[in-house]
């Protein structure tokens, strides 16, 4: 199978795109995958590339997009950050992807028992991990199905796969709300944005549909739709101790964090 050109790229709709990693997903889940000869696609892509999507990943080694949704080389972008967390770096190369590059589709790609959601739920401080963990917290305070304060925490799953959802649509509303390069692309209906996650577990990608923005409509039902207000009495609790931080320990769980002397 042969890398994308210019005149392959201009022929793909953000819904055709949408569909080929759709598929390729399916693919991956069944152990299968397109037959490609990564060597010429290499060489057919050294004076240039034309990916038809972008994803925003986490760094979590078991979450390749080009892996889970079976594409080879100058297929898709890859912006990789822990806990799929959106700053102007993060914009800034999307705007490139789809601006300058074509691509034709953002999706911002969650994933199962992320270890930097789990560590924002526990409210983990550790050096430069703490400003990153910090752009979670809004999702963990919007939490409001886990009423039992005792219950916000890593070791609650579902509190913690609540938390990855509602990150994944924050994040979605951030890309949007922070480019208006990228909301006039979506207007103009040459880019869509969608949010997704992976589980681990099975190789599925579920993709958010309710997060789909395509047009103008589209885009001012998802990305300027109010917040929900955060439950104050559902709030998690933190250390009582002001001077006490939390660290990562050596096997990255977060639940298992140890809290010692600042």
């Amino acid at each position: 199978m042969k890398a994308h050109t210019s005149e392959t790229q201009a022929t793909i709709t953000p819904q055709r795109a949408l569909e080929f990693l759709k598929d390729g997903n399916i693919r991956f889940i069944n152990n299968l995958r397109v037959n490609r000869n990564l060597l010429q696609q290499a060489n057919e892509t050294r004076d240039g590339q034309w990916p038809f999507a972008t994803i925003v990943s986490c760094i979590d080694s078991r979450t390749s997009s080009e892996l889970i949704f079976d594409q080879g080389l100058g297929d898709i972008f890859s912006v990789r950050i822990a806990g799929t967390v959106v700053n102007t770096d993060v914009v800034g190369s999307l705007e490139f992807a789809c601006r300058l590059a074509g691509s034709k589709l953002i999706v911002v790609l969650g994933h199962s028992g992320c270890g930097a959601i789990k560590g924002a739920c526990d409210h983990v401080e550790m050096g430069s991990l703490t400003d990153l963990l910090s752009k979670i917290q809004p999702a963990v305070y919007e939490e409001d199905q886990t009423r039992d304060p005792a219950a916000r925490n890593s070791h609650n799953s579902a509190f913690v796969e609540n938390v990855t959802d509602l990150n994944v649509r924050r994040s979605v509303k951030t890309i949007v709300n922070r480019s208006l390069i990228l909301e006039q692309l979506i207007e103009d209906g040459k880019l869509a944005v969608i949010g997704a996650k992976h589980d681990l577990a099975t190789g599925q990608v579920q993709f958010f549909e309710d997060t789909w923005m395509t047009d103008r409509d589209s885009l001012h039902t998802v990305a300027r739709a109010d917040r929900r207000p955060a439950v104050a009495k559902a709030a998690s609790p933190r250390p009582s101790n002001p001077r006490e931080r939390s660290v990562v320990i050596p096997n990255g769980k977060a639940g298992d964090a140890q809290v010692v002397p600042a």
